[in-house]
């Protein structure tokens, strides 16, 4: 029991490198949300370490990438304290990235190609889609990244690596999601959207989740009805069904992105009183 949990978080602190590339306690395995600025610093202090120990007068040598492991054995259930809600979270196992290894060597220099990436993204101001980071750095280091799939997962080594999340990177979701209804919208240094007069199509919801959590509603619905399928999405649409039942309709056209589950579950759920799941 309480002696052989002891016995492994033991064993789990001692296969812990004692700091990361910029210096935080590797035990940490949650993702900050970060400023552009710190999360430049952050690429920035990696960089400085990994030069420091190449260039280090007594033993030189190409440091490894140390990264909390994503397979499935690494993972493990959390359930909430004070309601039914429970997350999946990574533990204490590491993988490592090395440029010495032959399978790794690729994978080594795809994670400073996307940090730097990253970090002239993020000095401009700007926002990009995975899709549009991987036409960039197809064009920029074709060698490294000849496909999607190339991006996505060093996405994912970088997240690891930095301890922040992909928004924080200047990497954005892409959005699929529309929504439609008794619902106003007050954008930033935008006119008034009046979701309730829009066609069919409804309004489109944005990939950027800061933006989304600026957004001021204003709403008099009763419910918000998810639909499935964009196909009945835009019938109920057209039949107005929001003048004959106080609601919001959304649809994320299929499978929820993350934006459109970002919506759901903050902006919309603190002004509308029922959620209903329908269709």
């Amino acid at each position: 029991g309480r002696k052989c949990g002891a016995v492994r978080m033991a064993q789990a602190e001692a296969d812990v490198p004692a700091t990361s590339l910029f210096g935080a306690d590797r035990r940490l395995c949650s993702a900050d949300v970060l400023s552009p600025l710190e999360v430049r610093a952050r690429i920035e202090v990696a960089v400085l370490n990994f030069l420091a120990t190449l260039s280090s007068p007594s033993s030189p040598a190409i440091p490894v990438l140390p990264l909390i492991s994503r397979k499935s054995t690494n993972c493990s259930l959390r359930s909430g304290l004070l309601s039914d809600v429970s997350s999946v979270y990574l533990s204490y196992a590491f993988c490592k990235r090395s440029l010495m290894r032959e399978n790794d060597a690729k994978a080594f220099v795809r994670v400073w190609k996307v940090m730097e990436m990253c970090y002239k993204i993020l000095g401009e101001g700007k926002l990009v889609t995975q899709r549009e980071l991987f036409y960039k750095l197809l064009s920029d280091s074709p060698k490294y990244f000849s496909c999607q799939r190339h991006v996505n997962q060093t996405i994912q080594d970088v997240v690891s690596l930095l301890r922040c999340t992909r928004q924080s990177l200047g990497i954005m979701a892409s959005s699929r999601g529309a929504l439609i209804g008794r619902l106003v919208l007050h954008e930033p240094e935008e006119e008034h959207i009046d979701c309730s007069i829009l066609g069919p199509s409804g309004h489109a919801i944005t990939g950027d989740l800061n933006q989304l959590s600026r957004l001021n509603l204003s709403s008099d619905a009763r419910y918000l009805i998810l639909v499935e399928k964009d196909a009945i999405f835009q019938r109920l649409a057209e039949d107005r069904l929001y003048n004959q039942l106080p609601c919001i309709l959304i649809t994320a056209k299929g499978y929820p992105d993350i934006a459109t589950r970002f919506c759901t579950s903050n902006p919309l759920r603190y002004i509308v009183n029922y959620t209903s799941y329908l269709y």
